[in-house]
């Protein structure tokens, strides 16, 4: 609320408790448009709001102008307090292959880049958006066993590539040296390169068309194939390749 204050946010009806119980509840109950909102809002109670009549169009244009590093502040504010309560409660089974990493690895990300859709064009004011307008790019760190965020970024190209939160990514395993698991939107040879020069560690799907040499077999099932490779191609004017473990 301080933060709204110094924004230069005056006290109204659509003020930061209500658009935060609106916009939970667009996502939590799949609420299809702002109009059903609007009829939600007029005849039930939504979280800690009581029930209250606004337009559909006053809806509309708050969405459009309310600052969106409030509902940041507020993630940001109530992450350490559902930690804590997680840890607290009841722990639910961890799968064996996250257990065995536990025993090395004191944090497991998960690393992730989205691409972002424009808000839906049920708003009247968004009528004459061009289709397929996207709203841009975040990139989102989540602890694999807590399932809660470490960090998200956002970038406003939604074009751009996964590989652009590299340098955030990299500074904020630094000092943790986690388990990092990646898809194939940060496949990157200097990434990677970056990622082991911090001490950290990786997992990621390889690409159909890589190119390895397998050194050594670990063990060979019907199940699991562990080898030692050199990846990549080279020749004598390249720069070394790169060792690995391919599983």
């Amino acid at each position: 609320m301080s933060l709204y204050r110094q924004l230069d946010l005056r006290s109204r009806i659509l003020g930061l408790p209500l658009m935060v119980a609106a916009v939970l509840t667009l996502l939590w109950r799949q609420v299809p448009s702002v109009h059903e909102l609007t009829r939600l809002l007029a005849r039930e109670d939504l979280l800690w709001c009581r029930a209250v009549q606004v337009s559909q169009q006053a809806l509309s244009k708050r969405f459009l102008v309310f600052p969106a590093e409030l509902f940041e502040r507020v993630l940001k504010d109530l992450l350490p307090l559902l930690q804590e309560r997680w840890q607290a409660r009841p722990k639910r089974p961890v799968p064996l292959a996250v257990k065995v990493a536990q025993q090395t690895f004191e944090h497991i990300w998960i690393v992730d880049g989205s691409t972002l859709e424009a808000l839906f064009r049920k708003l009247d004011s968004l009528q004459d958006v061009p289709l397929g307008q996207l709203a841009g790019k975040i990139g989102t760190v989540i602890d694999l066993v807590t399932r809660f965020p470490v960090q998200i970024w956002y970038r406003e190209g939604a074009r751009e590539h996964d590989t652009n939160f590299m340098t955030e990514i990299v500074a904020l395993i630094k000092t943790c040296k986690p388990l990092l698991l990646f898809d194939r939107g940060f496949y990157d040879f200097s990434f990677f390169a970056q990622v082991i020069d911090t001490g950290a560690h990786f997992i990621t799907r390889l690409k159909s068309n890589a190119s390895f040499r397998v050194e050594r077999v670990l063990s060979h099932t019907s199940e699991v194939i562990d080898s030692l490779i050199v990846l990549g191609w080279w020749s004598q004017w390249s720069t070394a390749p790169a060792h690995g473990w391919c599983r």
